[in-house]
């Protein structure tokens, strides 16, 4: 797109907009040069030609605009800009669709992104063309549910009637696919503040998918107690760039703060508070509101081990609080569940019950990470049982009392989920190295949760065996890496921290190389001893983004022709009220392609 023809565009679709929206507060605009945005000053002899930075940076030397995550598909952005006016834009369903809760919640959320993009979210002027956005997508949201065969992908084209009237058509297999439509034409529409108006792009053409159908983020809510209001925040962050999985690891030794109707004792032990809980009505609340940003609530109830709080006077658990905790455990406090506990099994399928009435997942979590054959062995009961068995002590033996409570726990699962055989995720342990992940794992059910570092050779031997994969390799995925030690001095032990650049170039075909087939996706993940609500934003933000592209497009090129997309899309996050991290001065951003230490080197 050649800089000339680009503002010959614009000089033409908004200089009858101009002067009566003149700004005497800014000094700055912007105008395309050699396919960059360049900062101008304001005069009157170019006022008319000055553009804003969002609309520079939609046209200018990129051809997928700002978008972010960007398009898998075609494309065509051109450069036609026309104000509307946001309280006459309506949106156009059928009367069956409209009826629904849940469309009626997305809408009112997208309209209010809209109202974000004003500063201050003030009254403006009225003016401008109308704007009507039609949704072609199928009648029955009411049984909306995102799975692993969810067909996410959108088309989305924009144009004008001869009245100038703004028409945005979205079409859609279904709701997730419409709202990602939704999502993407937001992008669209930005405010000028040179004009004091809000524009949208009026000539368009998208069709997109994502690559990868499992696109998330963890949270540990266990460590650190987070609000529910926080947790919601975190959806709005996910929703903005299309990542559609938020796995909920809700309990751990720490704390047990979920509400389970048949066994109340647990949240009242396990809390850190009675106001540091989540009670049932908090789950629901929270799958719902994911729901209404695309986006499945999944639990996750870490067994055998991570287990403590909560299970006082139970008589079910080995090694709890056990002293020194290094010798059974990686961080205190230590526990695990005692698999020769029969009743242990009664409490499980409460758990379960409680977790598959509340959540309804389509996938479920059973954790089964860093279990300990030192805590087990710690335990005359245990010991005693395994020799009734017939069984030795060694670590084999250990494996195979870690099977056993593996089977028993999932035919709990299978009875509380009526037997519909959800898929099950567990983490890389001892249970899936060789042999035992032959001996008691099932490919056609188990899904593995890589946690490794992404050059780990067992990720091949998982993979052969023919397991699909989630991918959360701690050296570029884990977003708590990077501080001081908790339990020792020096910084903590997947230190040092991991820049948005890493986690960007983090390339999924490269971990998995010609099983790339079986990769579901990737999540990135906060574990919580150093982090709660108040760290939180800045932790996940805007280095999720860097992840939610790659797990969409996928793209070819790395993270350097992504960066100065980047620096926007980071005030979009602010905007939109999430405490997303700097990643650069602001002069950066208002001068592009000027910090970057080998952009000269580059065009020389």
């Amino acid at each position: 797109m050649k800089s000339s023809a680009l503002g010959l565009a614009l000089l033409l679709a908004l200089v009858s907009q101009l002067t009566a929206h003149k700004s005497e507060d800014l000094i700055y605009g912007y105008e395309c040069r050699s396919g960059l945005c360049r900062k101008v000053e304001l005069s009157e002899e170019n006022f008319a030609q000055a553009i804003s930075l969002p609309v520079c940076r939609l046209f200018c030397g990129s051809q997928i605009g700002t978008l972010w995550p960007q398009p898998t598909g075609a494309v065509r952005l051109d450069t036609l800009m026309r104000q509307v006016d946001i309280s006459f834009i309506d949106i156009n369903v059928n009367a069956t669709v409209r009826k629904e809760k849940l469309w009626r919640a997305a809408e009112e959320r997208w309209m209010e992104m809209l109202e974000a993009k004003i500063p201050d979210r003030k009254i403006l002027a009225r003016g401008g063309y109308r704007m009507s956005v039609n949704i072609n997508t199928p009648d029955d949201l009411a049984l909306a549910k995102l799975t692993l065969e969810t067909d996410e992908s959108y088309n989305l084209e924009i144009d004008t009637d001869a009245s100038g009237h703004v028409l945005a058509n979205i079409t859609a297999r279904n709701f997730f696919g419409a709202r990602n439509g939704l999502e993407t034409l937001a992008q669209l529409i930005v405010y000028d503040d040179i004009r004091r108006e809000v524009q949208v792009t009026a000539n368009v053409s998208i069709s997109d998918a994502p690559v990868y159908k499992w696109r998330g983020l963890l949270l540990d809510t266990s460590r650190n107690y987070y609000s529910v209001k926080s947790i919601k925040r975190t959806l709005d962050g996910m929703a903005l760039v299309k990542l559609n999985t938020f796995h909920w690891h809700i309990t751990d030794s720490h704390s047990f703060p979920l509400e389970v109707r048949k066994r109340p004792e647990l949240l009242k032990l396990g809390a850190y508070s009675p106001r540091q809980v989540y009670t049932r009505r908090d789950v629901a609340e929270v799958v719902e509101y994911g729901r209404v940003r695309g986006i499945r609530v999944m639990p996750e109830f870490d067994a055998p081990a991570h287990v403590g709080e909560g299970w006082q006077h139970k008589n079910m658990t080995a090694c709890f609080n056990a002293q020194p905790w290094k010798d059974f455990c990686v961080e205190p406090p230590c526990g695990q569940l005692d698999p020769t506990v029969n009743e242990m099994y009664d409490v499980l399928e409460d758990i379960y019950e409680t977790m598959f009435e509340k959540f309804d997942p389509d996938v479920f979590h059973m954790g089964g990470d860093e279990v300990s054959t030192n805590c087990w062995n710690s335990s005359r009961t245990i010991r005693k049982w395994m020799k009734k068995q017939g069984w030795g002590l060694a670590t084999a033996d250990f494996m195979r009392l870690w099977g056993h409570f593996q089977n028993e726990a999932l035919a709990r699962v299978d009875k509380v989920a009526n037997n519909s055989q959800t898929p099950i995720i567990l983490w890389t342990s001892g249970l899936t190295e060789e042999p035992f992940i032959d001996e008691n794992l099932n490919p056609e059910r188990y899904i593995i949760q890589i946690w490794t570092t992404g050059v780990d050779p067992k990720i091949k031997k998982i993979l052969e065996r023919g397991y699909k994969i989630i991918v959360s390799n701690y050296d570029a995925l884990y977003f708590d890496c990077g501080g001081a030690g908790w339990v020792t001095d020096g910084n903590n032990w997947c230190s040092p921290y991991i820049g948005w650049q890493k986690v960007y170039d983090n390339n999924l075909k490269t971990i998995a190389g010609d099983y790339e087939h079986h990769v579901l996706g990737a999540e990135a993940a906060i574990w919580s001893e150093q982090i709660d609500e108040h760290t939180l934003d800045n932790r996940f933000w805007p280095r999720a983004s860097a992840m939610a592209e790659r797990l969409w497009s996928n793209p070819s090129t790395g993270w350097k022709q992504a960066e100065s997309r980047l620096l926007l899309h980071r005030e979009r996050l602010v905007e939109n009220g999430l405490g997303a991290e700097a990643v650069q001065p602001q002069w950066c951003l208002q001068n592009e392609n000027e910090c970057p230490i080998d952009a000269y080197d580059a065009q020389a």
